[in-house]
């Protein structure tokens, strides 16, 4: 394996690494409800970018991840985020054409679907969780988040030749 390729990996994982901390970084309880769903946005991005070599796996791994680190439920985090970045990867050449603000209106429609899902599976498993429209919340907040984003890590990709 060269040093090229690796470096472009190295590269890759840092950045979902950041955004797994960013994830987890307590947040005075005032702006809580409006955290974005920074590690769904790196993942969004690096499967917009190479679908072939961060997709599914990826996301369930650092789902499971992001489930213990929680102290959630385990699995609810990995499913969501894999279904999701399913459908990223699916629709991975329609994004990359879409210009930036209709980029941050689907972004933030798979953010209301990632936050769907896990209340869904929350109610079906564990039971009596009630439902609160705050948790769309981070859906706003990353849709004008996503600009910068995708303006750093695509900054990032092309200097460290990632591929």
């Amino acid at each position: 394996m060269s040093a090229h390729i690796a470096n472009g990996r190295l590269v890759v994982w840092l950045t979902l690494f950041i955004g797994m901390m960013f994830q987890i970084m307590p947040l005075p309880t005032m702006v809580e409800a409006w955290r974005p769903d920074w590690l769904l946005m790196v993942l969004v991005y690096w499967a917009m970018a190479l679908p072939h070599r961060y997709s599914i796996l990826t996301a369930w791994i650092l789902g499971v991840l992001l489930d213990v680190l929680l102290g959630a439920t385990l699995g609810i985090r990995s499913l969501a985020l894999s279904l999701v970045i399913y459908i990223v990867v699916l629709l991975c050449q329609r994004l990359r054409n879409y210009p930036r603000w209709q980029q941050s209106l689907v972004i933030a429609g798979l953010i209301c679907i990632y936050h769907a899902l896990i209340f869904w599976v929350q109610f079906v498993v564990v039971g009596a969780t009630p439902f609160d429209f705050s948790m769309f919340l981070p859906a706003i907040s990353s849709l004008f988040i996503w600009w910068w984003v995708f303006w750093i890590l695509r900054n990032m990709r092309r200097r460290y030749k990632v591929r």
